[in-house]
């Protein structure tokens, strides 16, 4: 993971985290959209991710996905995963996250979020914890503390998810399991 802010900063940011809000496509998936020749759209998620958002999801944090496209096949994923906000075909991300501050009454430093494009940047400058990937663009990665090592869909979410669980101290339970 690379730092923009110093890690002890971004560990403090990071313990107070009560939902993750994800970002599609480029985050979740590798940002490349797929067609088949009958014109069905077809995404790529890594099971590391999954896995590292049930881990999440177990220790209470909740996980949203807010994306400007919409797809069956991420409502089938969010719905394998558990992840009951899904808000598809919203392209005013930044809407949507007043929506869910006033649904789950959080305050904004207890949401983290990761995002690679500029539609993303609104709500990175909002919320206590931002991430974005290696492919992210240029003003997405100033306005974030984190980059990942991984790009999106390729284990990018698993970082982050590990992260927070290392800083609210709930990762070694997994390692015992």
């Amino acid at each position: 993971m690379i730092f923009i802010q110093d890690v002890t900063i971004v560990k403090s940011l990071a313990s107070k985290i009560k939902l993750l809000l994800l970002d599609v496509d480029g985050v979740l998936t590798d940002g490349r959209l797929y067609f088949s020749n009958s014109g069905e759209e077809i995404k790529a998620f890594h099971t590391l991710d999954g896995h590292g958002i049930k881990m999440l999801m177990s220790t209470g944090i909740e996980v949203g996905i807010i994306t400007g496209r919409t797809s069956t096949l991420l409502e089938k994923r969010a719905r394998d995963l558990g992840i009951e906000l899904l808000y598809q075909g919203r392209e005013d991300k930044l809407n949507v996250f007043h929506e869910i501050l006033a649904d789950r009454k959080l305050a904004s430093e207890q949401i983290c979020y990761a995002g690679d494009d500029l539609p993303d940047l609104p709500v990175l400058k909002k919320v206590g914890l931002g991430f974005t990937v290696p492919l992210g663009h240029v003003s997405v990665k100033s306005a974030v503390q984190a980059i990942t090592e991984f790009q999106g869909g390729q284990g990018a979410v698993r970082e982050i998810t590990d992260f927070i669980l290392q800083a609210q101290g709930n990762y070694d339970q997994f390692l015992d399991d």
